[in-house]
């Protein structure tokens, strides 16, 4: 029997990466229901990939699916997800997780009293070379992980199409939508820490002035209200440190995306991929010829979601770790409205 699964938002994300990673997994999985507020995207996707039915509302879908794939706008993610799996069915959910650790909370509350999965599309964990970074964690390559420094950065790459810069329906700009993905990794590397204070500053001012200069299409810099530009300083319970930034439209000579992790054995770098160390009267720097794993994330992220629906696996991205990657979220947010640094506290989020 295949696992039906359904995709709600027809937009570049589904068509992009989940439709065609599912429609790889033929022998397992197949996608039988497209849903989108406008009928015609929905029509238009149904018919370009062959997918059998497309609804305007979600619900319909429900005879439909098994599982469903959540591509909307995030201020949608919550509601979707517990209806989801109020109705029975299994959820993977485009990150990030929702809009407020709140919100997080009652997803993984439905996911518990449905017994079905949910799982957050944090499709970097799934890359071989993360894959690889926490192979050398667990061997114990790098030690006890004291500073760990993260980049994401774009050079005037604001998305300009979507609602990539609609606050209220996205919550944030760089950050909730692409730095997200980096510091999600770094708390899964680290076999997720606990953080206790952050200190974080948000910034639009690049995104607003009136000659725009960017290479993603045009948006109105007029009405731009979310972050292009974020920095934090993140401390753990257990003393290390994150140094992270991210940016949408940063002045620099080219986009930047690093993930540094330097211990007290040795060092890795995640992006390329090499092991750097200090032993025997020598410092080297070990780089990988070649890495196990898939180049395209999203095909291990939609097999590991099949599995985990049909009883073989578990989810990589389980959702209170999802959870509390939105937490730091929340307290950079937080810290740069009060102007000074956040403690947390595990449940409740920002105090």
């Amino acid at each position: 029997m295949k696992l039906r699964v359904g995709i709600i938002g027809a937009g570049g994300i589904a068509q992009g990466r989940h439709i065609p990673a599912f429609q790889k997994l033929s022998e397992t999985a197949e996608v039988t229901a497209v849903s989108d507020v406008n009928v015609d995207a929905a029509k238009t996707v149904a018919e370009k990939f062959h997918v059998p039915h497309y609804f305007t509302s979600y619900t319909e879908m429900w005879p439909h699916v098994d599982a469903v794939v959540i591509c909307t706008p995030n201020k949608f993610h919550k509601e979707i997800t517990v209806a989801a799996l109020d109705a029975g069915k299994h959820v993977l959910c485009e990150k990030p997780m929702a809009m407020t650790v709140e919100e997080c909370a009652e997803m993984i509350e439905a996911e518990k009293r449905s017994g079905k999965v949910l799982s957050i599309a944090y499709h970097y964990r799934y890359m071989k070379e993360s894959h690889a970074a926490k192979r050398m964690m667990e061997a114990g390559e790098v030690g006890n992980p004291l500073v760990v420094r993260v980049q994401a950065l774009r050079r005037r790459k604001v998305p300009g199409w979507g609602v990539f810069t609609n606050k209220e329906l996205q919550g944030g700009g760089s950050l909730i939508d692409y730095g997200c993905h980096l510091l999600d990794l770094t708390l899964w590397l680290l076999d997720n820490p606990t953080v206790s204070e952050v200190s974080g500053q948000t910034y639009n001012t690049v995104s607003r002035e009136a000659e725009q200069v960017n290479q993603w299409g045009s948006f109105d810099a007029e009405t731009f209200e979310v972050d292009d530009h974020v920095t934090a300083y993140i401390r753990l319970a257990n003393g290390g440190t994150i140094l992270f930034e991210t940016s949408w439209a940063a002045n620099i000579p080219d986009d930047a995306e690093l993930l540094r992790i330097s211990g007290d054995k040795g060092g890795l770098d995640v992006f390329p991929f090499a092991v750097n160390k200090a032993e025997n009267g020598m410092m080297t720097t070990t780089k990988a010829d070649w890495i196990l794993g898939e180049d395209d994330p999203g095909l291990p992220q939609a097999q590991n979601f099949v599995d985990c629906c049909l009883g073989k696996a578990e989810p990589l991205v389980k959702a209170e770790e999802a959870m509390n990657t939105s937490r730091v979220i929340e307290a950079i947010y937080a810290s740069s409205l009060m102007g000074k640094s956040v403690q947390l506290e595990n449940e409740k989020g920002v105090r």
